[in-house]
C-alpha cells in the first residue's frame, strides 16, 4: 500500500461539509483499503459482503446493516489485519426481470429471434412488447450496469471501506462458471436430482417456488359446505374454502381417531356434480375440530394435500396449468356427458372465476348446503409475488438439503452449533428452520435473466427427451449457456430433432448463486491462490429474515462442496422500522432512500445513528440520532483545533504526563480501549461506540475544562503546562482512532492536521500501553464531581460560570480529599474559585460556596 497522505496543518474554521467528496478521492490515490493478498490466510480477515439486489435504489436499511459490516473490516485492519472486503451486486433473478419489464416496456418471448438492432421504446406502453431471451438479457446487464453505478457511489460516499478492484455480479462469467461448477459437482455426488413432483408455483411469473421464498399472508375466504353421496345415497358432508378445486379432488379424510366417521373408513363416496368415485381414508394431519372434521384432498390444493397424496399413494387429478387458468381438459375420472360439461363451464377459467361459476352450479344442484361462512386465513405467497401460489405437478431440479435425509439435517444441525453467531439467540432462528425442512431445495426457475442449468438432454427418435441421463458439458468449458451452445459430441444443428438433443430451458434460483458468494468473491474456480487465502472466510454480515435462505444454503454448500463452515463468525442485524414499528421494505411502501440524508446530516451523522443499533435488535429510523451524531462528528473538529493549537509540549509529544489529573485521564482511557475492544471482538459495534461516546463528552465537559488554563501555561509551571498538553494530544489521538470505524470522514480529516498517513491505518489503541504511565482514575472522577457540583452552585445562583468564587469548603471521605487534593490546583482554576477549604465527612463529596 503506498500511503501518500501528509501532514496538513490545523484550518482556522474547520467544517464537515466537503469531506465526503475529499476523503474517499484520496483514500483511492492512496490504496488505504487496497487489498494486499500477499499475506497468509493467518494474516487475514475476510468477509462475505452481501451483494445487494440490483434492482432499484438502495434504502436507509442497507445503510443501517452495511455500517454495521463497514466499522468490523475498519476495525480489524486497525488490529493489523489484512481485510478482503469484496463489494458484489445480486442482479440476476426476478427483481431485476420485474424492474426491466416495467422500466422499458417490454417482456421476454424465448420462441422469438434475436434481433441485433433491437431499440426499447422511449416510452413504455400499456402492452409489453415481446422480445427475444437475449435482447432481454441485454436490457437486463444495461439497466443494472447502471444502477450498480449509482450504488457505488453511495457507498462511497457512505464511507465503506471496499477494496474495488475486488468486485463481482452474480451473473458474470466468473460467477456463472461457479454456480455451474457446483452444480455439476452436486450432480456427480447425487445431490442434485431432477424429479417431477407438486410444485409451488407463481401464476403470475409462472416459475417454482422454493419453501425458503413462501411467506404468510391473511386473506378473507369462505366455507362452502359440499355435499358427497356415499353408497345408498347417504349424505356426507365436507366444508372447503376451495370449491373450485372439486374436479382434482382423490379422496376424503378424517382424524383416524375422529368417532363420527369410523363407518366410512375404507369406503368411497361420490363428488357433486361430476360423479367421481373417490375413497374415505384416515390420517393423523386431518384436524377433527375444522369444518365437519373431513377434508377433501385435491391435487393440489395446499402443501397438506401433497402430504395426503404421498403418503396415501393417491391419484392425481390436475386442473391448473402454469398460467393459473383451468387446463383445458378434464382431469381423469370426470368422464359422464354432464361432469364433462360441467367441466367446461371452468376450462380456461382463474381460480377466482372457476369459484364462482363452480358455487354457482353447486346451488342449483342442491349439493352447497347453506350459505358460505366467511373466515380469515393465513394463505402462501410467493414473497415478491401478488397472487396466492398454486401447486402444479412440473419436473424441476433439487439439491438435498436434509429436508428427507434425517442424518444430513443432523449434520447441519451440528454446523449450526459450531459457528459464532453474533447475537448468540440467532442460533435459535438457524436451528428452527433447519428442523422444520419437509422437502428438498428445488433450485429451477422457469425464468430468463439468471444462471443457466448447465445440462442437455438426448432426444429419441419421436423427438422426446431422455431425462434419466442429462448430457454435461466439460468443466473447462464452463460457463454455458444450453440454449445456445452445444452439448459435447454434437453439432448445432442437431439441437431439436429426432436422435439430437435439447437444452434444459431453465434456470437457477437466485439464491443458488447466492449461496456461493464466498467462492464467488474469492475466485474459487479462476485463482485458486487468492481462494486459499480467503476461505473459509471470517465473517458473514447479514439481516436475520435471510438466516433461512441465504445464510443456511451457504452452510449447505460449504459442507457438501468443501467439508467446512463457510465462515466462522455470523454477525446477524436488525430491520429498520419505521414510525409505526413496521420493517421498512419497497414491498410495503415506506422505505427512505439515504442520497438526501447523507446530504443533509453528513455520512458520518448517518452512520452515527447506524452504529447506534445493537447487533440483531430491530431498530427505529430516527433523524434525530443523526443530528446528534452530526454534533458530535462537529466537537470532535472543534475539540482536535484546540487541542492542536496549543502547541507540542516543550519535550514533543513524548513528554512524560506527569500530573496526577493527567495520569488518571491515561487510566480512564485505558480502561475505554480495553472495553471498546472487547466489545469489537464480540462484533457489537454498538457497544464500542457508546463507551467512546461516553468517554468522549467526559474528556470535553470535564477534563478539557479543568486543564485548560495550565496548557496555556496559566500556572506559571513549564513542566505541568507540557503534561496537560501532552495528555490532551494523547487523548485526541487515542479518540481519533476509537472513533475512526464509526466515524471515518471527521476522524480521517482531524488526523490529517497533525499525523503522517491514515487513521484507518493507524494500529488500533493498546490499553496496556497507556496504563504503563497512568494514575488512579479516582482523581478524575473527584474532580469531575467538585467542578460540576460548583457549576451547579453557580447554575442555581444565576451567575455566569465564569463569575469568580471567593471559597469553596468541600467535604468528603478521607480518600476522596485525597483525591481532590491531587487536582486541587485545576479545580480552583477550572471554577475560578479562591481559597478552598477541605473538611474530611462521611458520604457524597459536597462543595459549598462562599461568594
Amino acid at each position: 500500500m503506498a500511503d501518500t497522505h501528509r501532514r496538513a496543518g490545523v484550518p482556522g474554521k474547520p467544517v464537515l461539509d466537503g469531506l465526503e467528496e475529499k476523503w474517499p478521492r484520496r483514500w483511492d490515490e492512496s490504496g488505504v483499503f487496497a487489498f494486499d493478498r500477499s499475506k497468509t490466510r493467518d494474516e487475514i480477515f475476510s468477509i462475505d459482503t452481501p451483494p445487494p439486489t440490483v434492482s432499484g435504489s438502495l434504502h436507509v436499511g442497507h445503510v443501517f446493516s452495511y455500517t454495521h459490516t463497514d466499522t468490523i473490516a475498519r476495525y480489524q485492519r486497525m488490529r493489523g489485519k489484512e481485510v478482503f472486503y469484496p463489494m458484489g451486486w445480486d442482479d440476476n433473478g426476478l427483481p431485476t426481470e420485474r424492474r426491466v419489464q416495467n422500466h422499458f416496456g417490454v417482456r421476454c418471448d424465448p420462441a422469438l429471434p434475436y434481433d441485433p438492432d433491437f431499440t426499447p421504446p422511449e416510452k413504455p406502453g400499456r402492452h409489453q412488447m415481446p422480445v427475444s431471451r437475449r435482447n432481454f438479457i441485454e436490457l437486463c446487464e444495461r439497466l443494472t450496469g447502471e444502477d450498480e453505478k449509482v450504488f457505488e457511489e453511495l457507498w462511497r460516499r457512505l464511507g465503506l471501506s471496499v477494496d474495488w478492484s475486488h468486485g463481482y455480479r452474480t451473473i458474470d462469467a466468473d460467477a456463472r462458471a461457479a454456480s455451474q461448477h457446483a452444480f455439476l459437482e452436486g450432480l456427480e455426488r447425487g445431490d442434485a436430482y431432477l424429479a417431477q413432483a407438486p410444485t409451488l408455483w407463481d401464476v403470475t411469473f409462472r416459475t417454482a417456488v422454493a419453501q425458503a421464498e413462501l411467506e404468510d399472508r391473511e386473506r378473507t375466504a369462505a366455507y362452502h359446505k359440499l355435499r358427497f353421496r356415499a353408497e345408498g345415497g347417504r349424505a356426507v358432508l365436507i366444508e372447503t374454502t376451495r370449491p373450485e378445486l372439486l374436479p382434482a379432488c382423490v379422496a376424503l379424510v378424517a382424524h383416524p381417531e375422529d368417532e363420527r366417521h369410523q363407518d366410512l373408513f375404507g369406503t368411497t363416496v361420490r363428488t357433486p356434480l361430476l360423479d367421481v368415485e373417490v375413497p374415505v381414508l384416515s390420517h393423523p394431519l386431518a384436524m377433527p375440530g375444522k369444518g365437519t372434521g373431513l377434508a377433501m384432498v385435491c391435487t393440489f390444493g395446499d402443501t397438506t394435500d401433497v402430504t395426503w397424496w404421498r403418503e396415501l399413494r393417491l391419484d392425481t387429478r390436475p386442473v391448473i396449468g402454469w398460467d393459473g387458468r383451468f387446463l383445458a381438459d378434464p382431469p381423469a375420472g370426470v368422464e359422464s356427458p354432464a361432469a364433462v360439461a360441467a367441466y367446461a363451464r371452468l376450462a380456461g377459467a382463474t381460480a377466482h372465476t372457476a369459484r364462482e361459476r363452480i358455487v354457482g352450479m353447486l346451488r342449483e344442484s342442491g349439493d352447497l348446503l347453506g350459505e358460505p361462512r366467511a373466515v380469515t386465513h393465513a394463505v402462501k405467497f410467493f414473497e415478491k409475488g401478488d397472487k396466492p401460489l398454486e401447486i402444479v405437478t412440473t419436473r424441476q431440479w433439487y439439491v438435498r438439503n436434509g429436508g428427507r435425509d434425517a442424518a444430513l439435517r443432523d449434520r447441519l444441525l451440528a454446523r449450526g452449533a459450531e459457528l459464532a453467531w453474533h447475537p448468540p439467540h440467532m442460533r435459535v432462528r438457524y436451528e428452527n428452520w433447519v428442523g422444520g425442512l419437509n422437502g428438498d431445495w428445488l433450485i429451477s426457475r422457469q425464468r430468463f435473466f439468471g444462471v443457466p442449468i448447465p445440462v442437455w438432454y438426448a432426444l429419441d427418435a419421436s423427438g422426446q427427451p431422455d431425462h434419466t441421463r442429462p448430457l454435461v458439458p466439460d468443466r473447462s468449458a464452463l460457463p454455458v449457456d444450453p440454449s445456445t451452445d452445444t452439448p459435447p459430441g454434437y453439432e448445432a444443428a442437431q439441437r431439436g430433432v429426432p436422435h439430437g438433443f435439447t437444452g434444459d430451458p431453465d434456470v437457477m434460483d437466485t439464491w443458488a448463486t447466492s449461496s456461493l458468494t464466498p467462492q464467488i468473491a474469492g475466485k474459487w474456480r479462476s485463482d485458486p491462490d487468492l481462494f486459499a487465502r480467503v476461505f473459509p472466510m471470517d465473517l458473514r454480515p447479514q439481516s436475520h429474515e435471510i438466516i433461512r435462505t441465504w445464510l443456511f444454503a451457504t452452510v449447505l454448500r460449504a459442507h457438501t462442496g468443501h467439508d467446512v463452515l463457510p465462515w466462522r463468525h455470523a454477525a446477524i442485524s436488525g430491520w429498520i422500522l419505521d414510525p409505526d414499528r413496521k420493517k421498512m421494505s419497497k414491498t410495503k411502501g415506506n422505505v427512505v432512500t439515504p442520497g438526501h440524508l447523507l446530504k443533509q446530516y453528513g455520512s458520518d451523522a448517518v452512520r452515527y445513528w447506524a452504529a447506534s443499533g445493537r447487533p440483531g435488535t430491530d431498530t427505529a429510523f430516527d433523524t434525530g440520532q443523526m443530528k446528534i451524531g452530526r454534533r458530535l462528528a462537529t466537537k470532535l473538529l472543534n475539540v482536535g483545533r484546540f487541542v492542536l493549537s496549543l502547541g507540542e509540549a516543550e519535550a514533543g509529544d513524548g513528554a512524560a504526563v506527569t500530573e496526577p489529573l493527567d495520569r488518571a485521564l491515561l487510566a480512564v482511557l485505558a480502561s475505554t480501549v480495553d472495553e471498546a475492544t472487547a466489545a469489537f471482538e464480540s462484533f457489537d459495534y454498538a457497544r464500542a461506540l457508546e463507551r467512546t461516546e461516553q468517554l468522549f463528552w467526559h474528556f470535553c465537559d470535564d477534563y478539557v475544562e479543568l486543564v485548560k488554563a495550565r496548557a496555556y501555561g496559566d500556572h506559571g509551571d513549564a513542566a505541568a503546562a507540557d503534561s496537560a498538553r501532552a495528555a490532551l494530544r494523547t487523548a485526541l489521538d487515542v479518540l481519533l482512532r476509537l472513533f475512526a470505524p464509526v466515524l471515518p470522514f471527521v476522524t480521517e480529516e482531524v488526523w490529517s492536521w497533525w499525523k503522517e498517513g491514515s487513521v484507518h491505518r493507524a494500529p488500533w489503541p493498546n490499553g496496556a500501553e497507556l496504563r504503563r504511565h497512568a494514575g488512579d482514575a479516582a482523581v478524575l472522577a473527584t474532580a469531575s464531581e467538585a467542578i460540576a457540583a460548583m457549576r451547579r452552585a453557580k447554575s442555581q445562583a444565576r451567575l455566569s460560570m465564569r463569575t469568580e468564587v471567593a471559597g469553596a469548603t468541600v467535604t468528603a471521605p478521607r480518600a476522596a480529599l485525597d483525591h481532590f487534593a491531587a487536582a486541587e490546583g485545576d479545580v480552583r482554576a477550572a471554577g475560578r474559585i479562591g481559597a478552598v477549604e477541605l473538611r474530611e465527612g462521611e458520604g457524597a463529596l459536597r462543595v459549598e460556596v462562599t461568594w
